[in-house]
């Protein structure tokens, strides 16, 4: 039985897993390439704030780190848009009682990190993987403070040093079958801040996701427990407008007073921020196979990387740890066992949460203030309101239901668009949506 754990990357994958190991009694190294983040100071700028919500919140319990979580999560009702015409709209994300919560990346790493040193993790940092020999089961790190490079013997290895990985470069060279496939969109992100009032008031509604659709790109804004919105810019890297065509203060200030009007009269820092802050390019990343014998596999962003779209990375990751940990048992540590079939589990799920973010840029950016787009998103709601075994919309799939796999709610999803396509489709469907002729219609496509 395997009672030494190394893995590679302090992230929030990494971090958690390292919990749910340590709580069963493994030995966890953990080896991470940056300095410490509780301690040295990390550049700004990178860092979208995250959406966790029932699939993340549900790993985070089994291990019982969530009440320490909540401390530092605002929980977020729905989607407040603010339109370019300067009419808002509010859109609740699923049921009365039902949210998704902002979290800051930062503050939730450095929590999942001491709460993993609680359990007796170690974790070395400022750590960079050069090298696996898979034969002799020997991992080499270079120290980024001395550049020495230290061998390490493993027992049982996992990569959660994300979209980049190293550890996956290792497996990768060193694979006669290996499939690799990397997609960039056209579009990057920029962090951008609104900060909290002299008294840590909010200056936009508190508890919800705001959203500056403008059909080829958008604004988003996520509250902070300080009062702030951090808030993420998705532009195209090329074209006009494009993070190429604002190449000054005076073009950032114009465009901004012009095109998220609300929100550049409270972005005092704006144009310092647009310009300090990086540019970031948006990747998916896909792979196979995740695992090697029973000795290593990927896990979260390593294994999977995925566009934010759908606030699914993070919740995405830790679902892999949940699935893990019930393998273990259903497995006896049999980990040839568990590593297999961990792999048939997830990459058809991983694979369908990146296509779903992708489709869901189109919505959030383009669809989501249409009155068609409202209009459907209406029926939907009111039906699964009276048939609530018969339809749930493809969000509340996602992100409320961690009992259904994304690869059926990816399934499911295009069932229902068919369908609302052909509901939309009806003859004067705007004003008689409520009626019994379209509810008779959708169970009858149903069937």
């Amino acid at each position: 039985m395997k009672k030494e754990v190394t893995i590679v990357g302090a992230g929030l994958v990494g971090s958690l897993l390292s919990i749910y190991l340590s709580k069963r009694g493994y030995k966890v190294s953990i080896f991470e390439r940056r300095p410490d983040m509780r301690t040295a100071a990390i550049s700004a700028g990178k860092s979208i704030n995250l959406a966790l919500s029932d699939r993340g919140i549900k790993a985070l319990e089994e291990v019982g780190v969530m009440e320490e979580i909540r401390k530092i999560a605002i929980p977020m009702h729905g989607r407040f848009l603010h339109n370019a015409d300067g009419s808002t709209a509010y859109q609740p994300y699923g049921k009365k009682g039902q949210f998704i919560n902002s979290v800051s990346r930062g503050e939730l790493n450095k929590k999942l990190m001491d709460l993993a040193e609680q359990h007796g993790v170690e974790i070395f940092f400022n750590k960079k993987c050069e090298n696996v020999d898979w034969n002799k089961s020997e991992i080499t790190f270079e120290d980024q403070t001395n550049f020495q490079l230290l061998t390490f013997n493993f027992q049982l290895l996992f990569g959660s040093d994300g979209a980049f990985s190293a550890a996956r470069l290792a497996h990768q060279l060193q694979h006669d079958r290996f499939q690799y496939q990397q997609y960039y969109i056209d579009y990057g992100y920029k962090e951008l801040q609104i900060p909290g009032g002299e008294q840590g008031e909010f200056s936009l509604e508190k508890n919800a996701l705001h959203i500056w659709p403008r059909g080829n790109y958008m604004l988003i804004a996520l509250p902070n427990v300080d009062g702030s919105f951090t808030c993420t810019l998705f532009f195209p890297f090329e074209g006009d407008p494009s993070f190429a065509s604002l190449d000054s203060a005076e073009k950032v200030a114009a465009f901004f007073k012009t095109t998220f009007t609300d929100a550049y009269e409270l972005m005092p820092t704006l144009t310092a921020d647009f310009f300090t802050n990086p540019s970031s390019s948006l990747v998916t990343v896909k792979c196979f196979p995740w695992i090697r014998e029973d000795k290593f596999a990927l896990i979260g962003d390593a294994a999977h990387a995925i566009v934010p779209f759908f606030g699914q990375g993070m919740n995405c990751g830790f679902e892999d740890c949940s699935v893990l940990n019930d393998l273990i048992d259903e497995y006896s540590e049999n980990w040839e066992k568990i590593l297999t079939v961990y792999q048939q589990l997830r990459k058809p799920d991983g694979d369908a949460i990146a296509e779903l973010a992708l489709n869901n840029f189109v919505e959030m950016r383009d669809k989501v203030a249409g009155p068609t787009f409202l209009l459907q998103k209406k029926i939907e709601a009111a039906f699964s309101e009276k048939h609530p075994g018969k339809w749930l919309p493809a969000y509340a799939q996602v992100t409320f239901s961690p009992q259904i796999r994304y690869s059926e709610a990816l399934k499911n999803s295009i069932w229902q668009e068919a369908i609302m396509q052909q509901v939309m489709a009806l003859p004067g469907i705007e004003n008689n949506w409520q009626s019994d002729e379209v509810e008779q219609k959708m169970l009858e496509l149903i069937g």
